[in-house]
């Protein structure tokens, strides 16, 4: 009877996390919620856009590659080669690209699931599943065409066969594929080799006793790393697109302050960007990771010295899935660190490996036995008592929140590209070619062709001469440097503005024509000032 109760409760849990899970999938032409803390992220409005440009342009316009504009597929080439694919079967649209991100993160929930069951207990594995469905933070951005969703997929893969090399049967080949692996995460996002710690601690910890099949397996993987990764940087200069990749690392390179000790104040704005994913649980998972490094020694050192009940955090800290965990946590963290800019959008990784942590930590405070067979003290069973009833709490306010979310979908930005591109075919102008930071994502939306003003290999004003678009679109206001460069070809007059989002910032979609200089004049920059309104513009918004 006690068991078939317990299997009712399971498979009752199962099916509510598989109902939260369910909730991510719909509605997916819905905005990224407004008003949300995380309402500044750029994602919502570029990011889907920008990194699915190639497989866009490939469907819509018959060529990846615009010559000058930004194109970063060859430095992350795996996410707009899987668009360009699904693609061909379900047309370009939005809800297309974000179902794929939406089926990563269900491949996520099952790698996480058989991730913690490697040396874990059922319960522990389906409280972190609670957790990451029932997460707010994670439903925004996992439901984001964006590179963290697969990023993780290909790092939660990786770790699955690095903590199961043991029990391989042939370790090498597993490891070969651990490579690819790796190679893939690379290809999907750069940031992945501040994951490599991890993924090299979960290879290697679970081999220690066997020191030379640790390093065989650890060689074989790096080799097919090199010899992959090689292949796809010799092709990408033959073809001569390295200026492209090289340009994705200097759009990201951030001013740093000039004070020697930067790189602590960006820690902290790092580290403290943590509780953009969750303020309780977050706090809870550094607690975790604090006991069981800092217990151990404090009952070395006090009268307890031969309790054998400090192996709790001994068990903890050996375990390859909880080390990985930690050691992800910590090089994404590093990794905003030294870009000093850190993003919500960069904690849909980091959140994964959190919940990790602290669903390992209650298992293992909550454990009748310690590591090495002696009964758990009764204190540190009520710790984990604590842990679940706050993961509980947690759980219960971010349902709350999730089914707001989901019950309340709002469309302010395809409902704005819409009409922007209902406008353009209604009042021809020239080329039917708009300029804007959010042009890639207004392709996504209605397949209007776009170019980038902000980004791309060559600057704006070469772009103009060579393309000469009709139209140009920005947000609440005009930089005056992207002013100057419309001036060099073209006057401005504003003609429409659309709502969207809730960024004070940027919310409105403004909205000009593009009219060309008479009898073909060009102005030069350096003679006049062209960073203001001109007598000829129609210019109603701020320019700063």
């Amino acid at each position: 009877m006690r068991i078939s109760s317990r299997r009712c409760c399971y498979a009752v849990w199962l099916v509510l996390i598989v109902s939260f899970a369910v909730l991510h999938a719909l509605n997916l032409r819905a905005d990224f919620p407004n008003y949300s803390p995380w309402f500044s992220d750029w994602a919502k409005y570029t990011d889907e856009g920008w990194y699915g440009n190639a497989a866009l342009r490939a469907q819509l316009f018959g060529n990846w590659y615009l010559p000058g504009d930004f194109n970063p597929a060859p430095a992350v080439p795996v996410w707009p080669f899987l668009e360009w694919v699904l693609f061909f079967v379900t047309g370009v649209s939005v809800e297309s690209a974000r179902g794929l991100a939406v089926a990563f993160f269900f491949a996520n929930l099952l790698l996480s699931y058989w991730l913690l069951r490697v040396r874990g207990s059922r319960w522990m594995a389906l409280l972190a599943l609670t957790l990451l469905v029932t997460s707010p933070f994670l439903y925004c951005f996992s439901r984001l065409a964006i590179l963290e969703p697969m990023l993780t997929a290909f790092t939660l893969a990786a770790l699955n066969l690095a903590v199961r090399l043991p029990r391989t049967r042939r370790p090498i080949l597993v490891s070969t594929v651990i490579g690819l692996l790796f190679t893939l995460m690379m290809l999907t996002k750069t940031t992945a080799v501040f994951l490599l710690p991890a993924l090299g601690w979960a290879m290697v910890l679970p081999l220690w006793q066997n020191r030379k099949a640790a390093l065989r397996c650890v060689s074989a993987a790096a080799a097919t790393f090199a010899v992959l990764f090689g292949a796809w940087m010799a092709l990408v200069i033959s073809s001569g697109l390295l200026p492209d990749y090289k340009y994705l690392f200097f759009v990201n390179k951030y001013v740093k302050p000039d004070e020697f000790y930067w790189p602590l104040l960006s820690l902290w704005w790092s580290f403290h960007g943590g509780l953009w994913i969750d303020h309780i649980l977050i706090p809870l998972a550094g607690l975790v990771v604090l006991g069981a490094v800092a217990v151990p020694f404090w009952l070395r050192r006090s009268k307890l010295a031969r309790s054998k009940h400090k192996a709790w955090g001994a068990s903890l800290l050996l375990d390859p899935v909880f080390g990985a965990s930690i050691l992800a946590v910590v090089g994404y963290i590093l990794f905003m660190t030294y870009q000093n800019h850190p993003q919500p959008r960069y904690f849909a990784v980091v959140t994964f490996f959190c919940f990790f942590i602290v669903a390992q930590g209650a298992q293992t405070l909550l454990r009748r036995q310690s590591a090495d067979g002696e009964a758990q003290a009764g204190w540190i069973r009520s710790l984990g008592w604590a842990v679940v009833a706050l993961a509980v709490s947690a759980t219960v306010v971010n349902t709350a929140w999730t089914v707001s979310y989901a019950a309340h979908p709002e469309y302010t930005f395809v409902d704005a590209a819409q009409r922007l591109t209902r406008y353009i075919d209604e009042h021809p102008n020239g080329k039917r070619l708009l300029t804007s930071i959010s042009g890639d994502q207004i392709t996504l939306v209605t397949q209007l062709p776009t170019l980038c003003d902000d980004f791309g290999t060559q600057d704006l004003a070469s772009k103009l001469a060579a393309y000469q678009p009709g139209w140009y679109a920005t947000w609440n206001d005009l930089d005056p440097g992207t002013l100057e460069d419309l001036h060099t070809r073209y006057s401005l007059e504003q003609v429409a503005s659309f709502p969207a989002f809730d960024d004070s910032e940027r919310n409105v979609l403004v909205l000009f024509k593009l009219h060309p200089l008479p009898y073909g004049q060009v102005r030069d920059s350096g003679v006049e000032d062209l960073q203001i309104p001109l007598p000829e513009d129609k210019i109603d918004i701020s320019v700063e």
